[in-house]
């Protein structure tokens, strides 16, 4: 399949390009200027919330991975793109924020996290709500509450909405499994329309 990745350069987005083509898929990124360092694939310059230059950007893909900071980019503007571009598919790497880490509280409403987190955590609610209130085929995925670089384990628990803990207590996920697990929906698809998590 083409998949075009926006935020193709950052932590995330490099290890959904690994994975991408391990699996052969043709990949190009999307980012708003040319970065310093080379990404190793294709690149088109858009700027993510303008709809009509990411339409043209991303004409012609399979589907769209969204691997960028919420608190530079809009639902909407991503949304009307994915329309007029006639994309099938959008696939958003999520937050744990958004998941209820206990009966009808989300993680962000519990005043654990960090100060100087919480834009990006909320803005990533509402970028997920705005997924929501949309018609496009998409898919949220929440990794587990520690999301670091780590190893391809191949080894990952689903889930949905609340935050999921190991025998320890522990909610931990590596880049590299979320990315093996993001490309597994997208080859797979289970959670059409539908925000899932993951974690070990």
């Amino acid at each position: 399949m083409k998949i075009a990745i926006i935020g193709a350069t950052g932590n995330v987005g490099r290890r959904l390009v690994d994975e991408l083509e391990r699996r052969g898929h043709e990949v190009t990124g999307i980012a708003r200027s040319r970065p310093a360092d080379d990404p190793g694939v294709p690149l088109r310059l858009a700027d993510a919330n303008d709809p009509a230059a990411l339409a043209t950007a991303i004409a012609g893909q399979d589907a769209v991975m969204l691997a960028g900071r919420f608190v530079s980019t809009n639902a909407d503007a991503i949304v009307a793109a994915v329309k007029r571009a006639g994309v099938p598919r959008l696939l958003v790497v999520g937050g744990a924020g958004t998941l209820f880490a206990t009966p009808g509280v989300q993680l962000i409403d519990m005043g654990v996290i960090p100060e100087a987190f919480l834009p990006e955590v909320s803005a990533g609610r509402d970028f997920l709500e705005g997924l929501k209130r949309s018609d496009v085929d998409w898919t949220f995925l929440s990794p587990a509450a520690s999301f670091v670089p780590g190893e391809r384990t191949g080894r990952y628990r689903l889930g949905g909405d609340d935050l999921m803990r190991d025998a320890s207590g522990d909610s931990r996920i590596s880049y590299e499994d979320l990315a093996m697990a993001l490309v597994d929906e997208l080859e797979q698809p289970r959670h059409s329309r539908r925000r899932f998590s993951i974690a070990y």
